[in-house]
Protein backbone atom coordinates (compact mmCIF):
# COMPACT_ATOMS: atom_id res chain seq x y z
CA UNK A 1 0.00 0.00 0.00
CA UNK A 2 1.14 3.45 -0.86
CA UNK A 3 2.02 6.10 1.20
CA UNK A 4 2.37 9.96 1.03
CA UNK A 5 6.08 11.19 1.77
CA UNK A 6 7.29 14.45 2.61
CA UNK A 7 10.98 15.48 2.02
CA UNK A 8 12.86 18.71 2.86
CA UNK A 9 15.69 19.57 0.93
CA UNK A 10 14.25 17.30 -2.13
CA UNK A 11 16.22 19.26 -4.97
CA UNK A 12 19.75 17.60 -4.42
CA UNK A 13 21.83 15.32 -2.48
CA UNK A 14 20.25 12.92 0.54
CA UNK A 15 16.62 14.29 -0.12
CA UNK A 16 16.74 13.84 -3.76
CA UNK A 17 17.52 10.24 -3.40
CA UNK A 18 15.43 9.57 -0.19
CA UNK A 19 12.55 10.52 -2.65
CA UNK A 20 13.52 8.72 -5.38
CA UNK A 21 14.06 5.36 -3.24
CA UNK A 22 10.80 6.10 -1.80
CA UNK A 23 9.28 6.94 -5.36
CA UNK A 24 10.75 3.54 -6.53
CA UNK A 25 9.18 1.50 -3.76
CA UNK A 26 5.30 3.19 -4.87
CA UNK A 27 5.12 5.94 -2.43
CA UNK A 28 3.82 9.17 -3.67
CA UNK A 29 5.74 12.03 -2.47
CA UNK A 30 6.10 15.85 -1.54
CA UNK A 31 8.80 17.18 -2.93
CA UNK A 32 10.23 20.77 -1.30
CA UNK A 33 12.97 23.28 -1.77
CA UNK A 34 14.24 26.39 -2.85
CA UNK A 35 14.82 25.84 -6.33
CA UNK A 36 11.41 25.68 -8.29
CA UNK A 37 13.29 24.41 -12.23
CA UNK A 38 14.79 21.19 -9.85
CA UNK A 39 11.63 20.29 -8.14
CA UNK A 40 9.92 20.47 -11.63
CA UNK A 41 12.37 18.20 -13.17
CA UNK A 42 12.87 16.09 -10.76
CA UNK A 43 9.09 15.91 -10.72
CA UNK A 44 8.24 14.80 -13.49
CA UNK A 45 11.12 12.11 -13.75
CA UNK A 46 9.96 10.48 -10.89
CA UNK A 47 6.18 10.18 -11.97
CA UNK A 48 6.99 8.66 -15.70
CA UNK A 49 9.74 6.54 -13.95
CA UNK A 50 7.99 5.26 -11.18
CA UNK A 51 4.21 5.92 -11.81
CA UNK A 52 3.84 7.45 -8.88
CA UNK A 53 2.56 11.00 -8.01
CA UNK A 54 4.81 13.69 -7.12
CA UNK A 55 4.12 16.80 -5.93
CA UNK A 56 6.36 19.88 -5.76
CA UNK A 57 6.03 22.39 -2.77
CA UNK A 58 8.82 25.32 -3.58
CA UNK A 59 9.63 27.26 -0.38
CA UNK A 60 12.05 28.14 1.96
CA UNK A 61 12.04 26.17 5.56
CA UNK A 62 13.64 29.61 7.18
CA UNK A 63 10.37 31.39 6.36
CA UNK A 64 7.84 30.42 8.62
CA UNK A 65 5.11 32.43 6.72
CA UNK A 66 6.50 30.68 3.21
CA UNK A 67 6.17 27.00 5.55
CA UNK A 68 2.87 27.62 6.72
CA UNK A 69 1.34 28.93 3.28
CA UNK A 70 2.78 25.52 1.47
CA UNK A 71 1.54 23.25 3.97
CA UNK A 72 -1.74 24.90 4.25
CA UNK A 73 -2.21 24.81 0.52
CA UNK A 74 -1.81 21.17 0.32
CA UNK A 75 -4.37 19.67 -1.60
CA UNK A 76 -6.74 17.10 0.42
CA UNK A 77 -5.66 13.92 -0.87
CA UNK A 78 -2.17 14.92 -0.37
CA UNK A 79 -2.38 15.72 3.40
CA UNK A 80 -2.51 12.55 4.66
CA UNK A 81 1.34 12.26 5.48
CA UNK A 82 2.73 9.14 6.58
CA UNK A 83 6.43 10.05 6.99
CA UNK A 84 8.19 13.57 7.01
CA UNK A 85 11.83 13.40 6.17
CA UNK A 86 13.35 16.74 8.04
CA UNK A 87 16.67 16.89 5.75
CA UNK A 88 16.81 20.13 4.43
CA UNK A 89 20.36 21.22 6.40
CA UNK A 90 23.73 23.03 5.43
CA UNK A 91 27.08 23.87 6.92
CA UNK A 92 28.31 27.49 5.93
CA UNK A 93 31.89 27.73 6.57
CA UNK A 94 34.52 26.18 8.78
CA UNK A 95 37.20 27.58 11.19
CA UNK A 96 37.46 28.80 14.18
CA UNK A 97 34.62 30.34 16.04
CA UNK A 98 35.88 33.84 16.73
CA UNK A 99 36.38 33.89 12.95
CA UNK A 100 32.86 32.73 12.15
CA UNK A 101 30.68 35.36 9.78
CA UNK A 102 27.18 35.87 10.94
CA UNK A 103 25.63 35.37 7.95
CA UNK A 104 27.16 31.89 8.18
CA UNK A 105 25.91 31.01 11.47
CA UNK A 106 22.51 32.53 10.54
CA UNK A 107 22.02 30.49 7.83
CA UNK A 108 22.85 27.32 10.11
CA UNK A 109 20.40 27.80 12.74
CA UNK A 110 17.69 29.10 10.91
CA UNK A 111 17.36 26.26 8.41
CA UNK A 112 18.93 23.14 10.27
CA UNK A 113 17.17 24.22 13.95
CA UNK A 114 14.06 26.69 12.87
CA UNK A 115 13.52 25.56 9.37
CA UNK A 116 13.15 21.36 11.07
CA UNK A 117 10.70 22.99 13.85
CA UNK A 118 8.79 25.08 11.57
CA UNK A 119 8.04 22.13 8.98
CA UNK A 120 7.25 19.62 11.86
CA UNK A 121 5.00 22.16 13.88
CA UNK A 122 2.61 22.04 10.20
CA UNK A 123 2.96 19.07 10.15
CA UNK A 124 2.46 17.45 13.72
CA UNK A 125 -1.25 17.98 13.67
CA UNK A 126 -1.76 15.45 10.49
CA UNK A 127 -0.13 12.55 12.36
CA UNK A 128 -1.65 13.27 16.28
CA UNK A 129 -4.91 13.53 14.17
CA UNK A 130 -3.96 9.99 12.45
CA UNK A 131 -2.57 8.88 16.20
CA UNK A 132 0.79 7.28 13.66
CA UNK A 133 3.05 8.39 11.65
CA UNK A 134 6.75 8.44 11.28
CA UNK A 135 9.20 11.87 11.52
CA UNK A 136 13.34 11.09 10.40
CA UNK A 137 15.66 14.03 11.27
CA UNK A 138 18.32 13.57 9.77
CA UNK A 139 21.00 14.78 12.06
CA UNK A 140 24.76 14.41 11.54
CA UNK A 141 28.33 12.86 13.93
CA UNK A 142 28.79 16.62 13.76
CA UNK A 143 25.35 16.30 16.53
CA UNK A 144 27.44 13.45 19.00
CA UNK A 145 30.69 14.86 18.94
CA UNK A 146 32.18 18.47 18.31
CA UNK A 147 35.26 19.09 15.86
CA UNK A 148 37.88 21.72 15.02
CA UNK A 149 36.49 23.66 12.71
CA UNK A 150 32.38 22.99 12.77
CA UNK A 151 31.71 24.92 15.94
CA UNK A 152 28.00 26.42 15.07
CA UNK A 153 27.42 23.64 12.76
CA UNK A 154 28.64 20.83 15.20
CA UNK A 155 25.94 22.97 17.53
CA UNK A 156 22.80 23.29 15.19
CA UNK A 157 22.82 19.30 14.72
CA UNK A 158 23.70 18.77 18.76
CA UNK A 159 20.07 20.53 18.77
CA UNK A 160 18.51 18.65 15.68
CA UNK A 161 19.97 15.90 18.70
CA UNK A 162 17.67 16.84 21.50
CA UNK A 163 14.92 17.78 19.54
CA UNK A 164 14.45 14.31 17.93
CA UNK A 165 14.68 12.98 21.66
CA UNK A 166 12.19 15.66 23.15
CA UNK A 167 9.72 14.54 19.70
CA UNK A 168 10.31 10.73 20.52
CA UNK A 169 9.01 11.38 24.27
CA UNK A 170 6.36 13.91 23.61
CA UNK A 171 4.87 12.31 20.61
CA UNK A 172 4.91 8.90 21.94
CA UNK A 173 1.41 8.99 23.17
CA UNK A 174 -0.40 9.48 19.53
CA UNK A 175 1.91 6.56 18.14
CA UNK A 176 4.44 8.46 16.13
CA UNK A 177 7.78 7.40 15.60
CA UNK A 178 10.57 9.36 15.60
CA UNK A 179 13.66 8.92 14.13
CA UNK A 180 17.04 10.55 13.86
CA UNK A 181 19.75 9.14 11.24
CA UNK A 182 23.13 10.77 11.69
CA UNK A 183 25.45 10.42 8.32
CA UNK A 184 29.69 10.87 8.53
CA UNK A 185 31.25 12.08 6.03
CA UNK A 186 28.89 11.82 2.55
CA UNK A 187 30.44 13.04 -0.39
CA UNK A 188 27.38 15.28 -2.05
CA UNK A 189 27.28 18.92 -2.51
CA UNK A 190 27.40 19.45 1.26
CA UNK A 191 31.05 20.13 1.66
CA UNK A 192 30.95 22.60 -1.74
CA UNK A 193 28.06 24.54 -0.08
CA UNK A 194 30.37 24.76 3.06
CA UNK A 195 33.53 26.07 1.13
CA UNK A 196 31.47 28.93 -0.79
CA UNK A 197 31.47 26.67 -4.13
CA UNK A 198 35.19 26.29 -3.61
CA UNK A 199 35.41 22.98 -5.21
CA UNK A 200 38.80 21.95 -5.30
CA UNK A 201 38.60 22.99 -1.25
CA UNK A 202 35.66 20.50 -1.06
CA UNK A 203 37.54 17.44 -2.90
CA UNK A 204 40.08 17.66 -0.27
CA UNK A 205 37.44 16.39 2.57
CA UNK A 206 36.75 13.10 0.51
CA UNK A 207 40.46 12.34 -0.34
CA UNK A 208 42.29 9.33 1.13
CA UNK A 209 39.34 6.87 1.69
CA UNK A 210 35.86 5.84 0.13
CA UNK A 211 33.23 8.20 1.65
CA UNK A 212 29.38 7.48 1.95
CA UNK A 213 26.81 8.44 -1.04
CA UNK A 214 23.42 9.69 -0.90
CA UNK A 215 22.22 6.64 -2.18
CA UNK A 216 23.87 4.71 1.11
CA UNK A 217 21.88 7.32 3.16
CA UNK A 218 19.00 7.19 1.61
CA UNK A 219 18.38 3.02 1.70
CA UNK A 220 18.61 3.59 5.11
CA UNK A 221 16.71 6.35 5.40
CA UNK A 222 13.81 3.36 3.45
CA UNK A 223 14.68 0.62 5.61
CA UNK A 224 13.76 2.81 9.11
CA UNK A 225 10.62 2.76 7.78
CA UNK A 226 9.82 -0.83 6.78
CA UNK A 227 9.99 -1.87 10.22
CA UNK A 228 7.41 -3.28 12.23
CA UNK A 229 4.30 -1.02 13.72
CA UNK A 230 5.53 -1.86 17.03
CA UNK A 231 9.26 -1.06 16.26
CA UNK A 232 11.58 2.11 15.85
CA UNK A 233 15.11 2.92 15.40
CA UNK A 234 15.34 5.93 17.75
CA UNK A 235 18.99 6.69 16.84
CA UNK A 236 21.03 5.35 14.03
CA UNK A 237 24.89 6.70 13.60
CA UNK A 238 26.32 5.30 10.31
CA UNK A 239 29.41 6.34 8.50
CA UNK A 240 32.10 4.47 6.33
CA UNK A 241 34.18 1.89 7.69
CA UNK A 242 37.16 4.22 6.91
CA UNK A 243 35.54 6.49 9.80
CA UNK A 244 35.56 6.35 12.95
CA UNK A 245 33.99 9.56 14.62
CA UNK A 246 33.44 12.96 13.45
CA UNK A 247 37.07 13.51 13.61
CA UNK A 248 38.84 10.36 12.82
CA UNK A 249 38.99 9.00 9.27
CA UNK A 250 41.91 6.53 8.33
CA UNK A 251 43.07 7.98 4.63
CA UNK A 252 45.66 5.88 2.67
Amino acid sequence: MSKTIFITGATSGFGKTIAEIFAKNGNNVIITGRRNERLELISKKLSSKYGVKVFPLCFDVRIKKEVDAAITSLPKEWRNIAVLVNNAGLASGFGKIQDGKFDDWDKMIDTNIKGLLYVSKAIFPIMINNKKGHIINIGSTAGKEVYQGGNVYCASKHAVDAISKAMRMDLLEYGIKVTQICPGAAETEFSEVRFHGNKEQAKQVYKGYQPMTAEDIASVTYYVTTLPENLCINDLVVTSLAQANSYYIDRK
